[in-house]
């Protein structure tokens, strides 16, 4: 059995992307941190499109949590491989740098940096074992060209991108690629109060968190470039989140 996990999936845009993966023929590892059910209504939505899978709850920036439910389910599924992960967990606290308090900062390097780290280091064991996955990081216009009010949601999701890089070129060799999606203005629950002129790309409407995700060749196989940073358009509902 072929399976995706997605963090952050039990609502907006981990939500769509659930579904879909789900559709394309992945068991998929709905992860989420502590609305159960939000998480709940996105299984639902799985199993009435005749999609699978299961809830994974535990928080991203818990390195112990993850070890021990993450973990704990790669150890006792030996037969059925994590092939795509979709780092898209994050959380936003915003304010200006002179203002902004350590938690504030803390918070969200933790959950958005070394969340990802701390997950995708655990499941690209099994990755390089089967000598296949596809790394997919959900990061943000922010990460690439700044927004005031946001340094420290900034430098994560920028320090993810240059972790895209970088890992691409470790495990290319191995069969596994790593992207990351950087989505313009996309209406969910984490984007309300945002100034969308500052985050929509040039000439697009904004959208809501509905994703076609297709491979590089338009299937529902993931194809093979690797490292890329991909802008998304907001005005579109197709995102190349698995071009991986």
């Amino acid at each position: 059995m072929k399976c995706a996990l997605v963090t952050g999936g039990s609502r907006g845009i981990g939500r769509s992307i659930s579904i879909k993966m789900a559709s394309m023929g992945y068991y998929v590892l709905v992860n989420y941190k502590g609305n159960e059910e939000a998480a709940k209504q996105t299984l639902v939505q799985i199993k009435e499109n005749g999609g699978n899978g299961e809830l994974m709850r535990f928080d991203v920036s818990d390195r112990e949590e993850i070890k021990k439910v993450l973990g704990g389910w790669i150890e006792n599924n030996t037969d059925n491989a994590i092939e795509v992960l979709i780092n898209n967990a994050g959380i936003k606290d915003d304010g200006l740098m002179i203002f902004m308090k350590d938690e504030q900062w803390d918070s969200v390097l933790k959950t958005n940096l070394d969340g990802f780290f701390q997950v995708t280091r655990l499941v690209l064991h099994g990755m390089l074992t089967k000598k296949y996955g596809r790394i997919v990081n959900v990061v943000s216009l922010s990460g690439l060209k700044g927004l005031p009010g946001q340094t420290n949601y900034s430098a994560a999701k920028a320090g993810i991108i240059g972790a895209t890089k970088a890992l691409a070129q470790e495990v290319a060799r191995k069969g596994i690629t790593v992207n990351a999606v950087a989505p313009g203005f996309i209406k969910t629950d984490m984007t309300e109060g945002l100034n969308e002129k500052e985050l929509r790309a040039p000439e697009r409407r904004s959208t809501r968190a509905e994703y076609t995700l297709t491979d590089s060749r338009g299937g529902s196989r993931p194809g093979w470039s690797t490292a890329s940073i991909r802008p998304s358009c907001t005005g579109s509902s197709s995102a190349p989140a698995i071009s991986a």
